[in-house]
């Protein structure tokens, strides 16, 4: 385990002794960023997949366009 020495004045942060990085060490704030960035990522995904949808859709309403113009073409 990182051990941290106290940064003053914020009671969230402490210096790592290794690297002489600033880190948070708020446990909870960690958890809700890591949430905020699993939503995100989900309403990606959510966004991708609905375009993905509407593409499809849209190629096989080209193609039902085509075959009817073939159709009118053969009469």
């Amino acid at each position: 385990m990182a051990e941290y020495i106290p940064v003053q004045d914020h009671n969230n942060l402490g210096r790592d002794v290794n690297s002489n990085a600033i880190v948070n060490t708020d446990l909870s704030a960690y958890e809700r960023a890591v949430s905020r960035s699993r939503a995100a990522q989900k309403n990606k995904d959510e966004l991708r997949d609905a375009v993905r949808d509407i593409n499809s859709l849209k190629s096989e309403m080209h193609e039902i366009k085509s075959l009817l113009m073939q159709m009118m073409d053969n009469k």
